[in-house]
């Protein structure tokens, strides 16, 4: 989307789709995945348990801390990532409150 067409939007709308584009890949819900159930920071190797290349998984870290959804911080020589509790809880309400809207018919064409 380029930047002057995001002006017309809310800003509730425009970071609601940052946080859905950065999802929009199967690789960055694997690392979600794979931080949400450590439950903790991962400092770790994460393309030993998904099969990817360290810069593929490098580059998926940085759309997903660019977007908000994870924060990162650097222990030594190595960098952990976790989930960014606030940004969760928004985004969580965002979407529930997107998909909400919705009041789905049975027969509605």
């Amino acid at each position: 989307m380029g930047l002057t067409k995001t002006e017309i939007f809310t800003d509730e709308q425009n970071r609601l789709a940052i946080m859905l584009k950065a999802l929009a890949h199967p690789a960055r819900i694997a690392i979600l995945q794979q931080i949400m159930a450590a439950n903790a920071c991962i400092c770790g190797d994460l393309s030993i348990e998904l099969g990817l290349a360290q810069a593929t998984i490098s580059q998926h870290l940085k759309e997903l801390k660019s977007a908000g959804l994870i924060q990162g911080t650097i222990e030594g020589v190595s960098v952990c990532y976790c989930i960014e509790p606030k940004a969760w809880v928004l985004f969580k309400e965002q979407l529930n409150g997107f998909l909400n809207l919705a009041d789905l018919k049975p027969n509605c064409c």
